[in-house]
């Protein structure tokens, strides 16, 4: 136990020193196992959005503050007397900001930033558009080495937004600096951050303390402190001794702080409460979760609720555990439908869908998926739950006939891989797949390489070793196929064709 003890204090003594992960046993003999400390180093920090936007702006010519604010000469950077600097509603309910593009960026360079936007455009009711004739707009420019910046807000007139060609055309940047000229300043620079953070004051330079500086005034619109936030600075941001932070939070300081990809829930849910977005909208960033609806509660009275799932990388996987949603012709009064990116003009991944359905799996094209239900709220009886997490490989598959085979084939599969197909039959159809060649490792119960099958009429199966002309047919309104190898012995692998049947 006094060893334990030791090489527990010797490894928190070389976590604050060394800059990396500890790795520490636990227990002894059989039971023994190799456990991390839990570390944030500064390698990782340098990654988050905010660190990034700092080593891009050392060398801009712009005035600014906390890193990435464009000072005013007229008033405080930070100030909004009146609600004066915040974009007005126009007469359909969303928040129009007009945009226009410097010249010097290229069409590659302005998809960036319309992607960028698509977020706000569906989870909010931010609508970012080109510029016609509105007095008050916003202009992108760029020039060597002017860095990532914006105002605070809406100054009036024209107003810059700066996005360095070489390196702020980044997702979560570009976000970042659009939620400035929304009128937000830094999470945690907000009036109450002493209770959730505490500021390391003797590992920042005299010169660069300001940046720290407490707003008094910030309106946080009574949500909860987001450490998560796009607009939290990293925690070792403007340290001036490395491997020591400037950011810890409080009680809890092994908290992650800081955002490497984008928007957080706790963003979406700001810009909604500030604009008076009367919406219903989720954003799930996390590698994997859980959630759920249910009409029939008290606060729904009909409208729309889409799901955003955006994973740090790979693609989505999503199963609904249980679905139910109300009948009506041509799923017309109230649907489902899942889309394969972050809006609804995306790729269709499910239709309009309805009744009860069981054993329902989406996989996405990418890191990105929307899930849309809506409801002309005459009848109530609609609920669904569901999980999400990641893929390496698959796809949904949405042809109303096709082929589905394993990675490479006809040679040999790749080995630790995880793929999942899903198929889901239109209402009043019926999938028919019959597998053409089978060939992967075999071995007891099929622990090593093994392909699953389930379907909405017919138990999980599973299959390993080698079918020559036997035939394995399989049916149902839905089919997930989930294939895995492991480090070892490849084979060829299967080839599987499929169509969609009507039930009459």
């Amino acid at each position: 136990m006094a060893l334990v003890l030791k090489v527990v204090i010797l490894a928190v003594l070389l976590r604050g020193t060394l800059g990396f992960p500890v790795l520490m046993v636990r227990g002894g003999g059989e039971g023994r196992r190799w456990i991390y400390l839990p570390f944030h180093s500064q390698a990782e920090d340098d990654k988050m959005i905010f660190n990034k936007i700092l080593r891009l702006n050392r060398d801009s010519p712009q005035k600014l503050s906390e890193g990435d604010i464009a000072l005013r000469f007229s008033r405080s950077a930070w100030n909004c007397p009146g609600n004066n600097c915040y974009w007005p509603k126009s007469s359909d309910g969303t928040i129009h900001v007009p945009y226009t593009f410097s010249l010097v960026y290229s069409v590659d360079d302005r998809a960036a930033i319309t992607t960028a936007m698509q977020e706000f455009a569906t989870m909010t009711c931010i609508r970012f558009i080109p510029r016609m004739a509105e007095s008050n707009y916003l202009q992108f420019t760029s020039s060597p080495k002017s860095g990532c910046w914006s105002y605070i807000g809406m100054v009036g007139g024209v107003q810059a937004l700066n996005l360095e060609q070489e390196g702020c055309l980044e997702s979560g940047i570009i976000q970042h600096e659009l939620f400035h000229a929304l009128g937000f300043i830094h999470e945690n620079n907000r009036s109450d951050r002493d209770t959730f953070i505490q500021i390391q004051w003797q590992y920042i330079s005299e010169r660069d303390q300001y940046n720290f500086k407490r707003q008094t005034d910030s309106n946080n619109l009574g949500l909860p402190y987001d450490y998560n936030s796009l607009m939290h600075m990293g925690r070792y941001s403007y340290t001036n001794t490395s491997g020591m932070a400037t950011i810890v939070p409080i009680p809890d300081p092994d908290i992650f702080i800081g955002q490497r990809y984008g928007l957080s829930n706790l963003d979406v849910a700001k810009i909604n409460k500030l604009y008076k977005c009367n919406l219903c909208r989720t954003l799930l960033s996390d590698p994997s979760g859980r959630f759920s609806f249910n009409a029939s509660l008290p606060l729904w009275s009909g409208g729309s609720c889409l799901w955003l799932m955006r994973i740090p990388s790979e693609q989505v996987l999503l199963k609904f555990n249980t679905f139910y949603i109300q009948s009506s012709p041509g799923c017309f009064s109230n649907y489902l439908a899942v889309y394969d990116g972050d809006s609804m003009a995306s790729p269709v991944l499910l239709a309009r869908t309805c009744a009860l359905r069981k054993d329902i799996s989406v996989v996405a094209s990418s890191y990105k998926m929307l899930v849309e239900f809506s409801s002309d709220g005459s009848n109530a009886t609609s609920y669904f739950s569901a999980s999400y997490s990641s893929v390496i490989c698959g796809g949904t598959l949405t042809s109303s006939k096709g082929v589905v085979t394993s990675p490479n084939f006809p040679s040999e599969y790749p080995p630790s891989t995880d793929c999942t197909w899903a198929i889901n039959a239109p209402l009043g159809y019926k999938i028919y797949l019959s597998m053409n060649s089978f060939q992967l490792e075999d071995s007891t119960d099929c622990a090593y390489d093994y392909l699953t099958i389930s379907a909405s009429d017919d138990p999980l199966r599973k299959y390993c070793g080698y079918y020559g002309m036997l035939p394995l047919l399989f049916s149902g309104t839905s089919l997930t196929l989930k294939f895995h190898s492991d480090e070892v012995l490849q084979f060829r692998g299967f080839n599987a064709t499929y169509c969609f049947r009507h039930l009459n």
